[in-house]
């Protein structure tokens, strides 16, 4: 057990739910025994109310409270003992650069562009095999949110995780996520090298284009940009003041953004990768990273095994549904008890 780790450790917070409903069945179950002394001396209950019982509230509680705790720690997502997978690599090396900027939570590619670019990542994920795959978000600064790795479900989980308030500062700084990405790639593989960017093109003169230029020639990386957002009208972007929608303001004024192809074009020229104006329709970025990205620069390597943690979930929902059910089975009073034994505790 020494392997034992929990994938989602942030639900532990669903304690507070725990702890709460621990307080208000104590407090229920006080003010039910103190409703049963106003009402009659205890000695007297088992003849009056031969059914109740003191003991089986408990029970039933805390079978419903095992239950949640269970599915607390399912959710979780506990994890132990581990498998080996063998994949044969193909030596394309990618990192898949996100813009999480403010931007990019305008609807005019649904649900956002935010999201939008978020499901083609997804996506692209699915189609690889033996290409090592990393991600990098950006706004206002860059940050990796994971590294090259051949672990395609622990890439998924990253990007599941990856929000516009990832960033510690607001804006849009492209060229630091190139530059950042380039930093981040290995030179211990020799098959290709690519950074992909989904962006509506904003940017606070970062030099992007610079930065893809210098990417190129310094360490062979191709860039390739796919642009997200209506080009023309543009769109608003949604905040929530008080509790309740509304739109972004500057100076009293709504704030419409619009998708920028000529930086993104000009990056993806600079560095010798293709711009892909994806706009507000749906694409599909796992045919795009084959036929346009990886055509040429893939080569066969040797084959690598890769570490995977086995989930243990499904135990402790098993556990949670067996609580539930004895829950449902157990009744809240018992058997009324002959003349003989009415007087007596049965629980």
């Amino acid at each position: 057990m020494s392997d034992f780790h929990f994938v989602n450790p942030t639900m532990m917070s669903l304690a507070w739910i725990a702890l709460g409903l621990c307080l208000v069945a104590a407090w229920a179950l006080a003010r039910r025994a103190a409703r049963l002394r106003r009402f009659a001396d205890p000695g007297l209950v088992g003849s009056i109310a031969p059914s109740s019982s003191r003991v089986r509230p408990v029970v039933k509680f805390a079978l419903v409270l095992g239950a949640l705790v269970s599915l607390m720690l399912a959710s979780m997502d506990p994890r132990w003992g581990v498998r080996y997978e063998e994949i044969q690599r193909r030596g394309m090396d990618v990192f898949f650069v996100v813009d999480a900027s403010r931007s990019m939570l305008a609807e005019d590619a649904g649900p956002n562009r935010f999201e939008r670019a978020k499901q083609a990542i997804g996506d692209a994920v699915e189609r690889l095999a033996g290409d090592r795959a990393g991600i990098i978000s950006f706004a206002g600064d860059a940050q990796v949110e994971s590294p090259l790795t051949l672990n395609y479900r622990s890439l998924k989980l990253v990007l599941d995780d990856v929000s516009t308030r990832n960033s510690a500062r607001g804006g849009s700084m492209l060229g630091e996520a190139i530059r950042l990405a380039a930093r981040s790639f290995t030179d211990e593989e020799s098959g290709g090298k690519a950074i992909v960017i989904l962006s509506d093109g904003e940017d606070q003169e970062s030099m992007p284009v610079e930065m893809a230029k210098a990417a190129l020639e310094e360490h062979g990386i191709r860039v390739y940009t796919v642009g997200i957002g209506d080009s023309g009208e543009g769109a608003r972007i949604p905040v929530l003041r008080n509790g309740r929608r509304g739109w972004l303001e500057h100076q009293g004024q709504q704030v419409w953004t619009r998708m920028e192809p000529k930086i993104l074009e000009e990056t993806a020229l600079a560095g010798e990768g293709a711009f892909i104006a994806a706009g507000t329709k749906r694409f599909d970025l796992g045919r795009i990273f084959d036929e346009v990205v990886a055509e040429d620069q893939r080569a066969d390597l040797e084959s690598t095994e890769i570490r995977i943690a086995t989930p243990r979930f499904q135990w402790l929902a098993g556990l949670a549904l067996l609580l539930l059910c004895a829950d449902c089975v157990l009744p809240e009073r018992r058997k009324a008890p002959d003349g003989r034994e009415s007087g007596e505790e049965v629980s």
